[in-house]
């Protein structure tokens, strides 16, 4: 499993759009909108977020055979990723089945984010695309819990990831000025309780470091036969500044990152 350091300034693109770029909401749960996986297509994507700008290659490298099934093993140029969505392919395999597209292998998160945990995560078969999803029904779930030390501090982490289906657009303005036809989009949210038990007087007393949170939401908008054209991620949270301050954290942080589709060839 990948070491996910999510409370240093590791970047994670994640999935959120303004109403001002959904135009000609269908809803439609019967639209399918085919997503291209054959080998050798590439994606470029241009990342920005938090006053840095970069730009990620992302390409399917041909078929990789996981749990005795076939995958399309997605990987960047050079093994470099900045991006939420393209770190959160890089290396792993994804398959189409029954309208679904699933992801297997380490989840990682791209730059740009601040959390106060560190987080091992390997999905199998988690859905991260359901090609006729309603809005706001929900496709997969990977929760669990772990525990770490932090300043000498131990804290019990619990975490819940989830996807979800989104809306169906005729037309998508991306903020960058391009224009798409039939979008349809995909979210993917993660949520965060941390707790440490203390003992006073021999007895343990369980305090809440981190109040459930949903600190990452990732919103990915498809277009028909192309792929993810844009991608927002917001990850945000707020907490005790008393505890923050134990824990050698921000009490609060609020950042955002996208990445925008610059050039693609698909087959």
């Amino acid at each position: 499993m990948k070491r996910l350091l999510l409370f240093t300034f590791i970047g994670l693109n994640l999935f959120a759009c303004s109403s001002d770029n959904e135009e000609n909401n269908t809803n439609n749960p019967d639209v399918v909108f085919p997503v291209p996986l054959q080998s050798g297509n590439y994606w470029t994507y241009d990342v920005i977020g938090n006053g840095t700008n970069s730009r990620d290659s992302l390409y399917i490298s041909g078929d990789t055979i996981i749990q005795a099934k076939s995958y399309k093993k997605f990987k960047t140029k050079d093994n470099l990723s900045n991006g939420f969505y393209s770190t959160a392919l890089k290396n792993n395999g994804v398959r189409e089945e029954n309208q679904l597209l699933l992801l297997n292998g380490d989840f990682s998160l791209g730059q740009g984010q601040t959390l106060p945990i560190g987080l091992d995560l390997t999905l199998s078969d988690f859905i991260i695309f359901k090609k006729n999803a309603s809005e706001g029904e929900l496709l997969s779930t990977k929760s669990g819990s772990f525990q770490q030390t932090n300043n000498n501090i131990p804290m019990t982490i619990e975490y819940n990831l989830k996807s979800k289906g989104g809306v169906t657009l005729n037309s998508f303005n991306s903020p960058n000025g391009d224009s798409y036809s039939e979008v349809k989009t995909t979210k993917i949210v993660l949520n965060l309780t941390v707790s440490t038990v203390q003992v006073i007087n021999g007895v343990p007393f369980t305090i809440t470091l981190f109040p459930s949170q949903d600190v990452v939401t990732s919103t990915q908008y498809i277009a028909k036969n192309i792929g993810v054209v844009y991608t927002k991620t917001v990850t945000t949270y707020t907490l005790d500044s008393n505890l923050a301050g134990q824990l050698g954290i921000p009490a609060t942080t609020n950042q955002t990152q996208e990445e925008f589709l610059d050039t693609y060839s698909v087959n």
